[in-house]
């Protein structure tokens, strides 16, 4: 059973998009409740919920509990896509994702039914791509340390390094492998053939240039995944919008409410970019 969090309208409308929003690996759903109560307040309806073994997904100890990035997007998130088709019929389903999330978006067996996505900083941490000024401090931290606290406990523990959430260890066997394609990570070997191919949703990648986990690159190997998809990468520097940083996870606090918050509204409204957005198209495809 998942947990998470519903923001319902009044009255069903056939024209009104369902957002179910992905987080990131080992992020807790609630992290991006305002974000989701910005896009109700503009009419949507939202989902929100954790991936197994996180926050209101987890039953009890992560010790031999068995979960990898292949269930999060697989299972748990083509749960969120058949249950809003339930709870939402006829309305048309869009997904935010962050980080992981956005990769998530792609392994669901529904995603064709998805109409339009915005991920922000998505990629699946392949270690080449990396910022290379913070890549070795990375690897050590996120291949090296990370994987060997995991074999020691069992699951990482992440909530007292105050890093992530605890995290299931086949989601850091995934995340520590050295594959430059999602198909080459330990649980998405057994899957087959991947379902990205399958969403044909218009999809407008975000990324922010200080952020180390989403660079160009990182953002750009995702995207090939999405071969089907009409694809647009938005590049934003924090001087784009008046700011010293932006980072990773910044991008869904409140203090963006104004400035970052409506691209991604505009684009779900839409499937379009505002004639003066901050930042630079990096390619439409």
């Amino acid at each position: 059973m998942l947990g998470g969090l519903e923001w319902r309208q009044h009255t069903p409308h056939a024209s009104r998009a369902v957002v179910i929003i992905n987080a990131a690996t080992s992020v807790r759903c609630c992290y991006y409740t305002r974000f989701a109560e910005y896009l109700f307040s503009h009419g949507m309806d939202v989902m929100l919920f954790d991936y197994r073994g996180i926050g209101a997904s987890r039953t009890g100890s992560l010790r031999g509990f068995k979960a990898s990035w292949s269930d999060w997007g697989s299972l748990d998130f083509e749960a969120l896509l058949k249950r809003a088709q339930r709870q939402y019929p006829g309305q048309p389903i869009d997904v935010v994702g962050h980080s992981f999330g956005g990769c998530a978006a792609g392994l669901a067996a529904s995603g064709a039914v998805i109409r339009r996505v915005v991920t922000v900083g998505a990629q699946f941490a392949c270690w080449r791509d990396y910022a290379p000024a913070q890549r070795w401090q990375m690897v050590t931290k996120w291949h090296a340390v990370m994987p060997l606290l995991t074999g020691l406990c069992g699951y990482f523990p992440g909530k007292r390094l105050g890093w992530l959430e605890d995290t299931p260890a086949g989601v850091v066997k995934d995340w520590v492998t050295f594959g430059t394609r999602f198909e080459q990570l330990p649980s998405a070997r057994h899957l087959g053939a991947l379902p990205f191919a399958s969403v044909k949703a218009k999809t407008l990648a975000i990324s922010l240039s200080d952020d180390p986990f989403g660079t160009v690159a990182a953002i750009e190997r995702l995207l090939s995944h999405f071969s089907a998809s009409s694809r647009t990468h938005l590049r934003i520097s924090p001087e784009d919008i008046g700011v010293t940083e932006i980072g990773h996870f910044a991008f869904f606090h409140n203090r963006f409410h104004d400035s970052l918050w409506p691209i991604a509204l505009q684009w779900l409204q839409t499937g379009a970019l505002a004639i003066d957005v901050p930042g630079s198209i990096q390619y439409p495809l």
